[in-house]
């Protein structure tokens, strides 16, 4: 699979975007415009929780590739997302136990495409992460991951926490990475095993950590 472009710029063609199905990541919209397709626009963003930055003219000339961007910018994904319940499936499939990273908020897409990586080399399922604040599928994470996108699957959810609690019914145990945890030698991490991890600076957040079963280092 080939790394897409995945800036789109001009109402009609982010517009189009929404109504083919393309993931978008991030919306820059020029503030305060308030006409009918950019109503719709923002309609579309709504619906599928997009998230969206109203910024001046000035930093949509920066970053518009064309300088043809009509008060608009749409980053959409290099690849398709998954669904949580195809991570599943794919372990079911394999008559093993699901693993699967969850990440708390990495920024960094170098950080996501090499974790994909070491996801894919651990023999993980899948990749789960969360809709804001957190680096998307990107052509630069395709790249860093050296291929690994394309075996293993990353699903993008709303709520983090939330998601910790749903697959607690399907029988996860939760491992938080922390400096200060036990040795992870010294725990019992057979069977299916949700593995958290943090951001670059702030490490795993206290809602997401209080989710889980065990802290490991």
């Amino acid at each position: 699979m080939g790394y897409q472009e995945f800036t789109i710029e001009g109402r009609n063609a982010v517009i189009e975007a929404y109504r083919a199905g393309k993931p978008i990541d991030k919306l820059f919209i020029l503030d305060g415009c308030q006409d009918g397709p950019m109503m719709t626009i923002k309609r579309e963003a709504k619906k599928h929780d997009t998230l969206v930055k109203y910024v001046t003219k000035e930093r949509l000339d920066q970053l518009s590739e064309t300088g043809k961007h009509q008060g608009v910018i749409a980053y959409a994904a290099a690849y398709e997302y998954a669904e949580v319940d195809d991570i599943l499936e794919g372990a079911r499939k394999k008559g093993e136990p699901p693993f699967i990273f969850l990440l708390d908020n990495i920024e960094d897409p170098h950080n996501l495409g090499a974790i994909i990586r070491t996801a894919n080399l651990a023999g993980a399922h899948g990749v789960i992460i969360p809709k804001n604040r957190a680096a998307g599928l990107t052509a630069t994470v395709a790249r860093t991951s050296a291929g690994a996108l394309n075996y293993t699957p990353v699903a993008k959810v709303t709520n983090l926490a939330k998601t910790i609690e749903e697959l607690k019914k399907e029988g996860l145990w939760f491992v938080c990475a922390d400096m200060g945890g036990t040795t992870m030698y010294d725990l019992n991490l057979k069977g299916p095993i949700g593995l958290v991890i943090g951001n670059e600076g702030e490490g795993v957040g206290r809602l997401v950590k209080e989710k889980c079963d065990m802290v490991a280092s």
